[in-house]
């Protein structure tokens, strides 16, 4: 995980090939996603970039964090492992037994 990176507050108008590129200066881009919607197709507001090696994710943090892009300060950090999240619909939740019966 060292070398994925989260990027937070970016425009709305920034698209996977404009943050490949950005982060292009700091050393090989692996991959870089922009996440989107998938109603709307509209940015979120954040992207997942992987960087070739820990140095060059490094200097990236150290390049791009803070780094204004549309009168937006970009947030840029080590991307955490995801979370695990309760499956299924509507979640979980204890149910308890069958009430409304009489006991005898």
């Amino acid at each position: 995980m060292d070398n994925k990176l989260y990027v937070g507050n970016l425009p709305y108008s920034m698209r996977d090939d404009d943050l490949q590129q950005h982060f292009a200066r700091f050393g090989e881009v692996v991959s870089a996603k922009v996440m989107v919607d998938r109603d709307t197709g509209r940015s979120k507001g954040f992207a997942f970039v992987e960087m070739g090696s820990r140095d060059d994710a490094q200097g990236a943090i150290r390049g791009m964090n803070g780094q204004s892009f549309d009168g937006r300060a970009l947030v840029v950090n080590e991307a955490r492992p995801r979370e695990e999240r309760p499956g299924g619909f509507g979640g979980g939740g204890n149910r308890g037994g069958f009430g409304g019966g009489r006991r005898y």
